[in-house]
C-alpha cells in the first residue's frame, strides 16, 4: 500500500514559500534597489541608511511580539496577516516621493517581515518530532537564500527595462508576488497537525498523558513559561554572538573586497550572488547535522565554521582565500537560526515554540544591532577591515564553547 504524504511537509513547504517572501523579497531586494531609489528620491546614504533601520526596527519588534501572536492566535492567522501588511506598504513604497512616507513604509514593511519570520521558522516544531525537526526547519531557512537569489533576478531585470522610475515598479512587483504568497498560505497552512487529525511526523504513536499539538489556546499564564525558562535565556546567549558576528562579516563583505583589496563592485557582487545560492541549501544541512547529533554540539560545529570563514577572509588576502571564505559562509550562512529555532521548540514544546524563539530572537537582535557599530568603529581604528574579521571570527569561536555546554531538554516534545 501507497504511504500517503503526512501534510506536515506542504506545511512546511508553506513555510519556505513565506520567508521567500518575507526576508528574500521584502528585506534583501532593498539592498539591490537602494541605489535605483538614491536617484530616483534624491535621497542622500543617510537617509538611505535611516530607511534599513526603519525596517530592521520594525522586523525586531515583531519579530519579538509575532511570536507570542502566533501562540495564541494561531501560525495561519499570523503570517497571512502579516505577509498581507508587507504585500500592501511595499507597493506603497513605490508610491513614495518623500522621506517620511518612505520610511514609514519601510517600518511597516519590517513589522509585517519580523511577524511573518518567526512563526514560519516554528513551524517545524509545530509539525516534527525531534528527530525531524531540524531538517524540517532548514527547508523552512532555505527560503532567505532563495529569496535573495529571485530577487537577484527579477530586480535587475525591472530596473533595466523601465527607466528612473523602474525602482518603483520593482516595488510593485513584489508587493503582488508577497500578496499572492499571502493567500497560498492561507490556503494551505494549518496551525498544528491536531486541525488534520494527524499526529506529529516522525511521531509514531500518541503520548499517554499528553498531546504535543494538542489545540488549546495558549493564555497570557503560558506565556510566562517561556521567560521563566532558564535553558531559553542560555539559549538567547548562544544566539547572539551569531547575531554579533555574521553581521559585521555581511555588512562589510563587499567594502572589504572594493575599498580595501582593490576589486571591481561587480566582482564583489558575483562573489556575494554565489554566498546566496550556497545559502539556499545550508538550513536543510545543519538542521539534518542538529537532528543526527544534538542541537549543542551541531551549533558548535556551525559556529567553528563560521569562524574559520571569517578568519581566512581577514588574513588570506587573495582571491583562492575569499573563494574559500564565501564557499564556507555560503554553507554556513542561516545554520544557526535553523537550529535555535528546532531547540527552542525542542525546550517549550510545538504550541509555545514561536514565543520561544520570538524571545530568543530578542539576543541575536541586539548582537546583530551592535555589530555594524562595533565593525565600523574597529575598521576606522585600525584603518582596515581585517581586525572586525579576527574579531567576528573569536566571538564565532565563543558562540562554539558556549554551544558545546546547551543542555538537552527534559522532556521530548
Amino acid at each position: 500500500m501507497e504511504k500517503k504524504l503526512h501534510y506536515g511537509w506542504i506545511v512546511i513547504f508553506m513555510g519556505l514559500v513565506t520567508t521567500v517572501a518575507a526576508h528574500g523579497f521584502g528585506r534583501m531586494a532593498y539592498t539591490i534597489l537602494l541605489p535605483a531609489m538614491k536617484d530616483g528620491l534624491q535621497f542622500d546614504y543617510t537617509q538611505l541608511g535611516l530607511l534599513g533601520t526603519g525596517n530592521f526596527i520594525g522586523y525586531l519588534s515583531m519579530a519579538i511580539i509575532g511570536g507570542f501572536l502566533a501562540a495564541r492566535f494561531g501560525t495561519r492567522a499570523v503570517i497571512t496577516t502579516a505577509l498581507s501588511i508587507m504585500g500592501v506598504t511595499m507597493i506603497l513604497t513605490g508610491l513614495a516621493k518623500s522621506f517620511g512616507f518612505a520610511f514609514s513604509m519601510r517600518l511597516l514593511t519590517g513589522l509585517g517581515n519580523g511577524a511573518a519570520f518567526v512563526p514560519a521558522m516554528a513551524l517545524g516544531s509545530a509539525w516534527f518530532a525531534v528527530k525531524k525537526r531540524g531538517f524540517a526547519t532548514g527547508i523552512v531557512s532555505g527560503g532567505i537564500g532563495l529569496g535573495t537569489f529571485l530577487s537577484g533576478l527579477i530586480v535587475p531585470f525591472i530596473l533595466k527595462s523601465y527607466g528612473i522610475n523602474a525602482w518603483r515598479y520593482s516595488w510593485y512587483v513584489l508587493g503582488i508576488l508577497v500578496l499572492a504568497a499571502a493567500l497560498v498560505v492561507f490556503l494551505f497552512v494549518r496551525n498544528q497537525p491536531s486541525d488534520k487529525g494527524l499526529l506529529l511526523v516522525g511521531q509514531k504513536e500518541k503520548q499517554e498523558g499528553q498531546n504535543p499539538s494538542a489545540g488549546h489556546k495558549v493564555s497570557s499564564l503560558d506565556w510566562g513559561k517561556v521567560y521563566k525558562m532558564k535553558a531559553l535565556w542560555y539559549l538567547g546567549v548562544v544566539y547572539f554572538f551569531y547575531g554579533l558576528s555574521y553581521i559585521i562579516y555581511m555588512v562589510f563583505f563587499a567594502a572589504y573586497l572594493v575599498k580595501e583589496m582593490g576589486y571591481t563592485q561587480a566582482w564583489a557582487g558575483g562573489l556575494w550572488a554565489a554566498v546566496g545560492g550556497l545559502s539556499i541549501f545550508c538550513g536543510v544541512i545543519w538542521g539534518a547535522v542538529s537532528d543526527r547529533i544534538g542541537r549543542g554540539k551541531g551549533a558548535a560545529l556551525a559556529y567553528l565554521v563560521l569562524a574559520v570563514s571569517y578568519i581566512v577572509y581577514a588574513l588570506v588576502k587573495n582571491e583562492a582565500g575569499f573563494y574559500v571564505s564565501a564557499i564556507l559562509f555560503g554553507l554556513t550562512a542561516w545554520s544557526i537560526p535553523t537550529i535555535m529555532a528546532a531547540a527552542a521548540g525542542d525546550f517549550i514544546g510545538p504550541r509555545l515554540a514561536p514565543a520561544g524563539l520570538g524571545f530568543i530572537t530578542l539576543f541575536f537582535g541586539i548582537g546583530q544591532s551592535i555589530g555594524p557599530a562595533l565593525g565600523g568603529y574597529l575598521a576606522d581604528m585600525s584603518h582596515s577591515f581585517t581586525l572586525p574579521f579576527l574579531i567576528a571570527g573569536g566571538i564565532s569561536l565563543l558562540g562554539m564553547l558556549f554551544s558545546l555546554f546547551l543542555k538537552k531538554p527534559v522532556e521530548s516534545f
